[in-house]
């Protein structure tokens, strides 16, 4: 009877996490013999998925005197992000720890006198670049200048004297305490301290919904380590916001709905329900043997237009979005001039070829139910060529991680994109990095596309956007935090219908085809 229990139990825990096992085990609930055989399963598991996934590396990536690229941690992206490089966690896996460079309580210094080489450097940028905002500069009274003058409060440069400063400070209290915050912010990103909040959540289990009403409520139940820190909480979001606000608009336990408040349009539930209709198939009954073949749908795509820093996010960050979405694939197609920002590391680009003719870098192996291309050209160069050719708007939707399709430096750009992108159908997610400069690309949309577009959800806050705030360098005024904003539109869609009309003479009706704007489904 004894070696019956014990085989059951084995047989029971076979699957089971070496988490849920020690907690049985704690509570007296598991014998040692069984937990040790459990624990060795586990780690045999563990050791072959390695293997596994280590001889399926895209070899594409392996070039003629090239190392395949190392995984990047996520503190160390992070960094080189934010401004700079850096000293990171130390990966694992090694046994040398970085050095603690500075203090939980001694992260607030002067930009000019950091004890950062690279925050120094950043801070002769600003001195070299930004212009005093005095009031005085703008009249005519003075001659513009640059800023020389750092605020004793926040410890960035933002005035050409301290005469200038103390002229004006009323209104740079307005956003000195932010000032502050990016300024303590930058210092502990690269303090050499160990970072948990870069550890990210595993595969969700289908017993556990996830919550996506805010950030506490999504991290919760979606199994991260607790952040109790404002500033970690800031620091983790930096890098999720992108992954999980597109999720949050295609998920079907998504925040936006059609209910007052929800900012969703009748047209945005028609195009997001198509998607989630993909993106949340009915169980098939499938299986890993003969009998248990299915046809399987293809996977959605995600067009991410303009890439810049999401292009070369640390991979774990992207697969977020496979683990909301366990029973869809994925391929991700980063298109942009600027899409291999920060990817030094896997350079030269492959050649163009006749099999590859945008020469894309292809990451096949990014998770089983992901993949990842990157192509470094205008996506209206490759439009033309029918290359992604045809667009389903139940497997593809398109991303605009902050445009500035109404900045003047950049407007020209997207002129022959977004008509293109109208022409497909599909819906488009477009950021902004704040309220104005979403309403600047709104704009622009409405005056370059007038009457051919819909709006799928009213602009507003986006519930993921980015905790932390942002410093651009050539305006120390302007302060920013990523996807601050979101909205979403949609080419206009006409449908040929059918109507019957009497006509006044006859008692035979006529058929007739109307042109309407109000698209159907």
């Amino acid at each position: 009877m004894a070696l019956t229990t014990d085989l059951a139990m084995r047989t029971a825990l076979s699957g089971m996490c070496a988490k849920c096992s020690n907690s049985l085990r704690r509570q007296g609930r598991l014998p040692n013999g069984i937990l040790q055989a459990t624990q060795q399963r586990q780690l045999h598991t563990r050791r072959r998925s390695l293997v596994v996934r280590a001889k399926s590396f895209p070899p594409s990536l392996a070039r003629p005197g090239h190392s395949l690229p190392t995984k990047r941690s996520s503190s160390s992206f992070a960094q080189r992000l934010f401004g700079g490089g850096g000293q990171a966690s130390a990966p694992s896996g090694n046994a040398t720890a970085p050095k603690r460079v500075l203090g939980a309580d001694d992260l607030f210094h002067s930009f000019t006198d950091s004890p950062i080489p690279e925050i120094r450097r950043r801070a002769a940028f600003i001195k070299q670049h930004a212009s005093c905002p005095h009031p005085d500069h703008h009249t005519g009274a003075t001659a513009p200048a640059h800023v020389n003058f750092e605020c004793p409060d926040c410890g960035i440069p933002v005035y050409c004297s301290k005469e200038h400063w103390a002229d004006d400070y009323e209104a740079h209290l307005e956003i000195c305490d932010t000032l502050r915050q990016i300024n303590e912010d930058d210092h502990d990103l690269r303090s050499g301290r160990f970072f948990p909040e870069f550890e990210y959540a595993g595969p969700q289990i289908d017993e556990a919904l996830v919550n996506m009403t805010s950030w506490d409520t999504f991290l919760y139940t979606r199994g991260f380590q607790a952040i109790n820190d404002d500033r970690s909480m800031r620091q983790a979001t930096r890098l999720l916001t992108y992954p999980v606000t597109v999720a949050s608009m295609l998920h079907e336990l998504s925040p936006y709905n059609i209910q007052k408040g929800g900012r969703l349009t009748v047209e945005g539930l028609k195009s997001f329900s198509a998607l989630r209709y993909t993106l949340h198939p009915p169980r098939s009954g499938g299986g890993q043997d003969v009998k248990g073949l299915r046809i399987e749908a293809p996977p959605v795509r995600l067009f991410i237009l303009g890439a810049r820093a999401e292009s070369s996010l640390p991979r774990d960050v992207w697969t977020q979005l496979a683990h909301l979405f366990p029973e869809a694939k994925f391929h991700l197609i980063f298109i942009g001039p600027e899409s291999m920002a920060n990817r030094d590391d896997e350079f030269p680009l492959p050649p163009r070829t006749a099999t590859n003719p945008f020469g894309a870098i292809v990451e096949d192996r990014v998770w089983p139910t992901m993949k990842i291309s990157t192509i470094v050209d205008y996506y209206h160069t490759i439009h033309k060529t029918g290359y992604f050719h045809p667009y389903d708007p139940y497997f593809d939707c398109f991303v605009l991680f902050h445009p500035g399709l109404g900045h003047p430096a950049s407007s020209h750009e997207w002129e022959e994109t977004i008509p293109l992108l109208l022409e497909t159908k599909a819906p488009i997610i477009a950021t902004g990095y704040t309220q104005e400069d979403m309403e600047r690309d709104i704009d622009w949309v409405n005056k370059t596309a007038a009457g051919e577009f819909d709006i799928l959800m009213e602009p507003g806050e986006n519930k993921f956007r980015s905790l932390r705030w942002d410093l651009n360098d050539m305006d120390p005024q302007d302060i920013s935090a990523g996807n601050w904003g979101i909205w979403a539109f949609r080419g206009k869609r006409y449908v040929v219908g059918q109507a019957v009309e009497d006509l006044a003479d006859t008692n035979h009706p006529v058929f007739f085809l109307q042109i309407r704007g109000n698209p159907q489904g």
